[in-house]
């Protein structure tokens, strides 16, 4: 008779023969679980979650749960496409819509990471925007600022006085509330996620498209499973093992360079440093009104992750020249994009990933960058141990997209790491940051061509810039203008001055012929620069321009509303003046001083 050894496993052979020649439809029910979608997404679509193991590497693993979302094409024409967003931490769901318009004639299968929004468990970490905020807060604000309330936490979980200031103090109160596996949140799991969603919606194969850090493990999945793999996307491509923090500054300086404005940035740094700006923006998780201590450092650290904005791309050598000119408060809308980015990841799960898989590759000696430096000490209270090198490779074709203009994934590296993959092709793009699909349609273009033939000839040309470079020459550098944009009765001096503008017009006009003349005077003076700065607001070509500054023609017509003013004065004052003049003249006067004062 067969051991009991032989029998156990002729028995576990027969019941994954059994699981492997179930219908897929079967086999999907056993490990996953339908839901409503957590966002708005297009028609068609469903969401639920992938049943997995934390770690698949430990006895007995806790079970956890892995968001997705499925468009189903009507008609299908070709395999299904796959994305995943970056971060690590971002979110995927949401961009479903964006991500079915390049791929309108496919099933389209979303795929959040683990420990991401919107899987469960959800690692978020608001201690790490709270200990941004501290570290960023000038000295007296952190003197005066209340204590956070204590998290609930058994006593022997209690994080010890810390020296690494707030970020030290965060990264420890995190780690002890969160109550996971940390070692399961790192590239293999999230790839492996990956490969076993394919087999679980019963796809032979598919495309897999992944921006930013997912390119990483959408390419680790691709060589886990490469039967499934058709084809993949790697927009921003991050290669394995790149000493990313060691590199940040020379990559951002590099950047800067090729936009001509290196000099102009040194100078930006040296002189903030040397006074460092406070501005006021507001706390991201509580809406309060916070003050920030920015150093010079901590500008080029905002400049470097406004790359991946592309409403930012097109000002930064703008702001740049603007900076170095003095003119801090334009930085004004870096500061209040920066609260949006802070809550656009998960922390734990950022942290988690790059802890194991990303800061062992670095030496961190260069800490400028304050992202730099959380990061450095976040991973050294975390204490998570390195992941083995992965060495992913594929044999399947690969579009790898680049932006030029990108000093987070530089595309120089992306080129370079091209020539380890047999069927990837390169393509860069002009004018573009970070996530080249968010901010090119040509990129868009590029990526729905190469889906339904990898070897199709691009349709666009890549070296035409989705949209041109601000010229610093182009604007006058204020802040008003971004404070208007916000705040429209900002604008209220010079809605009066036009309004009694033209009423001086039309009554200077009536009684001209008895010592009306220097109201008309006032009058077409104001009308005139009113009618000016209109037109030329209106014929500004790219509206991002109002972030750094306003068209010069309104600082060269500027003295007409001083003129307007001064002659509305001298209209009041005169001898048998009415008194309905006082008004024109206090709202010229008004108008001026707010004009020169504050706009210019």
């Amino acid at each position: 008779m067969p051991g009991w050894k032989t029998a156990v496993s002729l028995i576990a052979a027969s019941v994954t023969l059994m699981g492997l020649s179930a219908p897929a439809s079967a086999r999907a029910r056993a490990d996953m679980e339908e839901r409503p979608c957590p966002v708005a997404v297009p028609a068609g679509t469903t969401c639920g979650y992938l049943l997995v193991p934390e770690r698949r590497d430990a006895y007995q693993s806790d079970t956890i749960k892995v968001g997705y979302a499925i468009r189903k094409a009507a008609n299908p024409v070709g395999e299904p496409v796959v994305f995943m967003s970056g971060g690590p931490g971002s979110a995927s769901i949401p961009l479903t819509e964006l991500i079915t318009s390049i791929a309108p004639d496919r099933d389209v299968v979303v795929i959040e990471q683990r420990g991401g929004r919107w899987s469960e468990p959800r690692l978020e970490c608001p201690e790490i925007v709270d200990g941004v905020l501290k570290d960023l807060a000038p000295p007296a604000a952190v003197a005066a600022s209340p204590s956070p309330p204590p998290v609930t936490m058994p006593i022997t979980a209690t994080p010890a006085p810390a020296p690494n200031g707030a970020m030290g103090l965060a990264a420890r109160t995190c780690k002890a509330r969160l109550t996971v596996d940390l070692r399961g949140y790192r590239t293999q799991e999230i790839a492996a996620d990956v490969v076993e969603l394919r087999r679980s919606l019963g796809y032979d194969k598919w495309t897999l498209f992944g921006v930013s850090y997912s390119t990483r493990a959408m390419l680790l999945a691709a060589a886990m499973d490469p039967d499934g793999a058709r084809s993949l996307v790697l927009d921003s491509y991050l290669p394995e093992r790149l000493p990313w923090y060691d590199q940040a500054m020379g990559a951002l300086r590099s950047t800067l360079d090729r936009l001509g404005v290196t000099a102009r940035f040194d100078v930006a740094v040296r002189n903030i440093n040397a006074n460092p700006v406070t501005l006021a923006t507001r706390d991201p998780l509580t809406r309060r009104r916070v003050m920030v201590r920015l150093t010079g450092d901590d500008v080029a650290t905002l400049l470097a992750e406004s790359f991946a904005d592309p409403e930012a791309v097109p000002i930064l050598p703008a702001l740049v020249e603007g900076l170095a000119g003095g003119h801090t408060d334009l930085l004004q809308p870096l500061v209040d994009a920066a609260g949006g980015a802070l809550t656009s990841h998960e922390w734990g799960l950022y942290y988690a990933v790059q802890c194991q898989d990303e800061t062992p590759a670095n030496t961190f000696a260069d800490r400028r960058l304050f992202t730099a430096d959380n990061d450095a000490t976040v991973c050294a209270e975390w204490r998570l141990p390195p992941s083995g090198e992965e060495g992913a490779i594929t044999q399947a074709p690969v579009l790898i997209l680049a932006g030029q203009d990108d000093p987070i994934t530089p595309s120089a590296a992306a080129a370079q790491a091209t020539e380890n993959l047999p069927g990837a092709r390169f393509q860069e793009f002009a004018g573009v940051g970070h996530g080249v699909f968010l901010s090119s349609d040509c990129g868009r273009r590029t990526i729905t061509a190469f889906l339904a033939d990898p070897a199709a000839p691009a349709p666009c040309d890549a070296a035409v810039a989705p949209r041109a470079m601000i010229d610093p020459g182009s604007v006058h550098f204020t802040g008003a203008a971004y404070t208007a944009v916000g705040a429209p009765w900002v604008l209220a001096p010079l809605g009066a001055f036009a309004l009694l503008s033209l009423l001086q017009v039309v009554g200077g006009g009536l009684t001209v012929r008895r010592d009306g003349l220097l109201t008309l005077l006032a009058g077409i003076a104001g009308v005139l620069f009113c009618a000016v700065a209109a037109w030329s607001v209106l014929t500004v070509d790219d509206e991002v321009s109002f972030a750094v500054g306003i068209p010069p023609i309104i600082f060269w017509t500027s003295p007409l509303a001083v003129v307007s003013a001064g002659l509305s004065v001298v209209a009041a004052f005169r001898e048998r003046a009415p008194g309905v003049l006082i008004l024109p003249a206090a709202t010229g006067l008004v108008f001026a001083a707010w004009l020169v004062g504050w706009v210019l």
